[in-house]
């Protein structure tokens, strides 16, 4: 049976991560964090000191970085050049930075190449905001997840709480929206869902449930295929 690339793209908070991971996990693919790798790079960048719309210097960064995703007992770990980041790419300051990043033509286009090979062969769920429009335009099932702006900021609200970190509700709220703004408004591969992209919304859903939606319209595209 062939085995599809699946791309899930939409806005921060959308439960992007966590619907990806379990679709790979029922279906016995391998999960591809493409965000990951973008904050990997801003990690990178910001102890260098580097001003992050330096975009060559960021583009010289990027070919000359090694990021690895590895799954390790059933969960991804992010490696930047050796050294294992997993946790420390989850900071609201990375995320930030991250989507700055994310904008300039120069890393995207070594980030994108390297999410083409990891992905070609099939049998992948890569998630991100460009999956179905620019980096696999041609993959075999897309969808488009999102939320309402408020449950996407309260969900990330509810991830750092768990965490002990100490943030505002309606701080993220507004980060959020900005994000969103950036995402959307950029020149360099635009947050937009591919026309041929399933959208789901997930304001009133479990993750559970969205991932089990998303693989039924995967197992209906392998028996077509």
């Amino acid at each position: 049976m062939k085995k599809l690339i699946i791309a899930i793209d939409g806005p921060v908070g959308s439960g992007k991560s966590t619907v990806a991971r379990r679709v790979a996990e029922m279906l016995g693919y391998i999960y591809v964090d493409t965000g990951a790798m973008y904050r990997a790079l801003a990690l990178k960048a910001r102890p260098k000191g580097m001003v992050l719309d330096s975009d060559d210097d960021l583009a010289r960064m990027a070919a000359d970085t090694h990021i690895d995703l590895r799954n390790e007992n059933g969960a991804q770990r992010i490696y930047l050049d050796g050294l294992d980041v997993t946790s420390a790419i989850r900071g609201p300051e990375v995320s930030q930075a991250a989507s700055k990043i994310a904008v300039i033509p120069g890393v995207r286009r070594v980030l994108v190449a390297e999410q083409r090979r990891v992905g070609q062969l099939g049998g992948v769920v890569m998630e991100g905001r460009d999956i179905g429009t620019i980096v696999f335009p041609d993959a075999d099932l897309k969808i488009y997840l999102t939320a309402s702006a408020e449950v996407r900021a309260e969900r990330r609200w509810r991830e750092h709480q768990q965490k002990g970190d100490s943030i505002n509700l309606e701080r993220t709220i507004e980060e959020v929206r900005d994000r969103d703004r950036r995402d959307i408004e950029r020149e360099n591969s635009p947050l937009k869902r591919a026309e041929d992209a399933v959208l789901v919304d997930s304001t009133a859903m479990e993750a559970e449930e969205v991932a089990r939606l998303i693989v039924l319209l995967a197992q209906e595209k392998q028996a077509k295929s």
